[in-house]
């Protein structure tokens, strides 16, 4: 067995279990106790767990929305920033696209309307009405239904009714986590997971913002897989570990 392989078989008992022992893992890999704790220690680096005496326990943790979008646009700005750069040269002239509801879009936006792009842009996020002026080449369509201040956007059953009306060729979709044992992408709302779910059905291509701290990260619904998406954008190389093991998903990391 390969080292990634070893490392991801203890990430799964660690989802599975919440615990794992060093002295177990030895004999079911038939590899020295020393060479386990230093898989342990590798993945304690990489913040995918947490070493305890004679093993180690799960770090990974469920996040709400505690928070408006406004907060969250607040935090992390320079890491967003690079994400949405990346984003937007995927973005080409006459493009129908689909952001939804998150601080990552709420950045591309700022660049699509200061660069003034020829596209079509459909979306739930509400917050970003005020970025518009009269002299905008973009065409923008909104998608209304209930809105929710955590989310910044329109959700729900009648948001879900009206984007299935429409289609796009690309959609760029926030998250809350990313769960690589797994490959479960997730956000903190059920009505939020249902909408996004949506956006993702009417777009020929979908793409994931993501910080890298959100490999570490779970939201508690889960709304689609990582193997669903065409690449994933974040702000930085991933690490090792999760470079590994974004590869048995056949996915693109920008």
């Amino acid at each position: 067995m390969f080292i990634e392989e070893r490392h991801k078989h203890i990430l799964d008992l660690l989802d599975r279990d919440g615990k794992v022992l060093v002295k177990n893992l030895s004999e079911q890999f038939q590899v020295s106790e020393s060479m386990i704790r230093k898989d342990l220690q590798f993945l304690e680096k990489n913040n995918l767990l947490q070493r305890t005496y004679g093993g180690a326990i799960n770090i990974k943790r469920t996040i709400a929305y505690p928070e408006t979008l406004f907060k969250r646009v607040e935090k992390d700005t320079n890491l967003k920033e690079i994400i949405a750069k990346k984003a937007y040269a995927l973005i080409n002239d006459n493009d129908t696209i689909f952001l939804d509801a998150s601080s990552i879009s709420y950045f591309l936006t700022k660049s699509l309307i200061q660069n003034n792009k020829d596209i079509t842009l459909i979306t739930n996020m509400v917050e970003i009405s005020s970025l518009l002026h009269v002299d905008l080449k973009m065409k923008v369509i909104f998608i209304g239904g209930d809105y929710n201040a955590f989310v910044g956007g329109n959700i729900g059953f009648h948001s879900i009714e009206q984007i299935k009306l429409y289609s796009c060729n690309k959609a760029f979709i926030g998250c809350s986590g990313i769960n690589l044992t797994n490959g479960a992408v997730s956000t903190g709302l059920s009505e939020d997971a249902g909408t996004k779910k949506t956006i993702m059905s009417i777009s020929k291509e979908l793409y994931l913002m993501a910080p890298n701290e959100r490999f570490n990260l779970d939201g508690i619904f889960n709304f689609s897989n990582v193997s669903d998406f065409h690449s994933i954008i974040t702000e930085a190389k991933p690490s090792d570990t999760v470079t590994n093991l974004l590869k048995q998903y056949n996915i693109n990391v920008k």
